[in-house]
């Protein structure tokens, strides 16, 4: 099973309406004190393992905006990794990048700490639509971004949200189109959700804000599938497309329910210790996080494995179900599930794009 490592860092120079992620809004950061405390959970989750620690794979810089650290910050924490674990062969290093933060010298810095992946957060391909999802940057800005970070970074990623307000078949065809164009090899290509305790959600209760509705929503999803397809960058996870080969790897331990420690506030990790599936949780908020201990509780097995469905049927590539029942000695129960939301090839169960749809309800149906 792989090993990942991911960093959070919750600050960001402003709060997008739609955004219910961990970020927080801080006129002065101490970079130093906050290095100086993932420096501490780093240490903290490799004495959890003990001795016989595993190889790590992959390291994710998320947030918040991770492009407002500076490089020497970064360089900081990769170098406590590779002092606790060892060093997986081809090791993956990505960092999420606002491009209202970008600039040529620290994409430089962020290359030379170690960084070998950006995940570009673009959004849309419209001033109005940036305005409206309360972005700082622009579509110049963001084009510039993306040449800073082709020309810096051997591996770079796109994210795009769709279904926005008043969005038409039209006009995502044309702005996929473009994004296509930009030749990334990962496109992140997330619908808008109106989730609950963000100003987005006051606006649509108030009839304010109207997004699309089920049926124009799964007409865009199916465009995007078409689109992305037949430019070689087909989906392999519900949201994530890349040509073959360039999957976010980090990512892709996540969802075949691998390993990861979580260090910063307010980030989750799944450990396996002593045989055991054990979750961890910092504190979220960040004041108080410099001084609170990293809480842990150990997963049942039942709720684990449907955890392990969960995950693994987002994935195009699916489930073995021999690698399951090792794992958890049973086995999913397809016929209790609707034709067509479900396909079994030799071990491989997989939902289909229809399924991938209801992917609560059918994991509801498959587990006992």
């Amino acid at each position: 099973m792989s090993f990942g490592v991911y960093v959070h860092w919750p600050f960001c120079a402003a709060k997008c309406p739609y955004c219910d992620f961990n970020s927080h809004v801080r006129s002065v950061v101490d970079e130093d004190a906050w290095t100086r405390g993932i420096v501490r959970e780093l240490e903290n989750v490799a004495s959890l393992q003990g001795g016989a620690r595993p190889a790590v794979q992959t390291v994710f810089f998320g947030g918040g905006t991770p492009s407002l650290m500076s490089g020497r910050a970064v360089g900081t924490v990769l170098d406590k990794i590779a002092g606790l674990w060892p060093r997986g062969n081809d090791l993956e290093v990505t960092l999420e990048s606002n491009p209202a933060s970008a600039d040529a010298a620290r994409f430089a810095d962020y290359r030379a700490a170690g960084v070998d992946r950006l995940s570009l957060g673009v959004q849309a391909l419209n001033d109005a639509d940036l305005k409206m999802l309360g972005r700082l940057h622009d579509v110049a800005e963001a084009k510039r971004a993306l040449d800073w970070a082709q020309k810096t970074f051997a591996r770079v990623s796109l994210d795009l949200i769709y279904a926005r307000p008043r969005q038409t078949p039209e006009a995502w065809r044309s702005e996929l189109k473009e994004a296509l164009s930009f030749g990334t090899e990962h496109l992140s290509l997330y619908q808008l959700t109106i989730e609950p305790a963000t100003p987005f959600a006051t606006l649509h209760r108030a009839g304010k804000l109207i997004v699309p509705d089920d049926d124009r929503a799964a007409a865009l999803y199916e465009l995007t599938q078409e689109m992305t397809e037949a430019a070689g960058r087909p989906a392999y996870e519900i949201s994530n497309h890349a040509r073959p080969g360039a999957e976010a790897r980090h990512n892709l331990i996540y969802w075949r329910y691998g390993s990861y420690a979580g260090v910063g506030p307010g980030a989750h990790g799944r450990l396996d210790l002593d045989g055991r599936r054990v979750a961890t949780e910092t504190e979220r908020l960040p004041e108080r996080w410099l001084g609170a201990a990293m809480r842990m509780s150990e997963i049942a097995p039942e709720d684990a494995a449907r955890e392990h469905l969960l995950m693994n049927l987002r994935l195009a590539e699916g489930l073995s179900l021999a690698g399951f029942q090792a794992r958890w000695g049973w086995s999913p129960d397809a016929s209790r599930v609707p034709d067509g939301l479900l396909a079994i090839d030799g071990d491989r169960l997989r939902a289909t794009p229809r399924g991938r749809l209801v992917l609560n309800a059918l994991i509801a149906a498959l587990a006992p």
